[in-house]
């Protein structure tokens, strides 16, 4: 653990609680992708497949429940709940979500550090995270009504990843044979894809003006 893990996580947790406290609070998930939610969630359920079986810390475990727990309860109010589905935008949510989980799949099945059913399943899940986000992105392009919540929400997302990226530079030089390449690319390639929402939300935070992307 150093502080840019730990700064990462926290990051994590705060993205995820500010999107509950808007679908619990204000009772919308207006501009917010099903999609984008549903693949977080299945990235989550196969990355801690080993939740109940590998003890690493009562810090981790307690994260890895969070966020499992976090991922479908917020599928559950998108699709279940009677007030928040209204808000749905199911129209302008129309991302093929499945042309990237299976690309992702094969490419878990080729590209691996082990062979094994987990290693393989935490490989999917780390090429899943990388453009997860995607959805979300295109949804906000499409609408180009963001709420602050949303906005706050989406920025957390982005910038836990590049806070996670610090934290594997810097665990690169104090820590002997720390190599994970899949990680790295995987991580670099999700950070990449925030580019262009961090200028728009850096313009728009700067001029005091209502965040907008282009169409």
């Amino acid at each position: 653990m150093n502080i840019f893990r730990l700064a990462g996580d926290m990051t994590h947790l705060a993205s995820v609680l500010v999107l509950l406290l808007k679908i619990h609070t204000i009772k919308s998930c207006a501009g917010v992708s099903l999609k984008t939610q549903e693949l977080y969630a299945l990235v989550f359920a196969t990355r801690y497949l080993d939740i109940f079986t590998h003890f690493i810390s009562f810090y981790n475990t307690m994260m890895k429940l969070i966020f499992l727990g976090s991922s479908f309860s917020i599928v559950w109010y998108m699709r279940r709940h009677k007030v928040v589905r209204r808000s749905y935008d199911k129209e302008q949510d129309t991302f093929r979500h499945l042309f990237l989980v299976i690309p992702c799949v094969l490419l878990a099945l080729v590209i691996n550090e082990r062979f094994t059913f987990k290693e393989v399943m935490w490989t999917f899940s780390l090429y899943l995270e990388a453009v997860a986000i995607l959805p979300q992105l295109v949804l906000l392009q499409r609408t180009r009504n963001i709420d602050n919540l949303t906005g706050q929400y989406v920025f957390l997302l982005g910038a836990y990843r590049s806070l996670y990226i610090l934290n594997w530079v810097y665990r690169y030089f104090t820590e002997q044979h720390f190599v994970h390449w899949i990680t790295w690319i995987s991580g670099l390639v999700q950070t990449l894809l925030y580019a262009d929402f961090f200028y728009y939300y850096f313009q728009s935070w700067k001029n005091n003006e209502k965040l907008q992307l282009p169409a």
